[in-house]
């Protein structure tokens, strides 16, 4: 299965996510939705930071193509959890990757998660 096919098949279908993506350790990008925005390299290296030393986002914020989200919470090393308004964004490492959801109105939060984190799950248990 292509990477594409991961998010338009796993983290597109369930629910209405803004945007989603599966994104390199090193900040390539593997596959996305159309409405993932661009970001800069030193936001991935801030959130792989923030996965080493869990909490280092917290003071500053997880910046994603320029947008500020708060960190509210996550699992020390596996997930980051961030809200900006009504919407947020959910990431999960796997051994090689990124997951990104981003979602807004009226998707909550717990869909959010469940969605990019089984996915991660899934990921990790191929070894990917």
């Amino acid at each position: 299965m292509s990477w594409q096919a991961y998010v338009d098949e796993h983290l597109l279908v369930d629910i209405e996510l803004a945007a989603a993506a599966i994104v390199g350790q090193d900040g390539s990008v593997w596959a996305q939705s159309s409405a993932f925005p661009q970001f800069k390299p030193e936001e991935i290296t801030a959130i792989m930071g923030d996965f080493a030393e869990p909490g280092s986002l917290a003071p500053t914020g997880l910046h994603l193509g320029g947008t500020k989200y708060m960190v509210i919470q996550g699992e020390a090393g596996a997930v980051i959890r961030g809200k900006k308004g009504a919407g947020g964004i959910t990431v999960k490492k796997t051994n090689q990757a990124l997951i990104f959801g981003i979602y807004e109105e009226p998707v909550t939060p717990g869909q959010c998660n469940m969605v990019v984190e089984r996915l991660g799950d899934y990921l990790i248990d191929q070894d990917l």
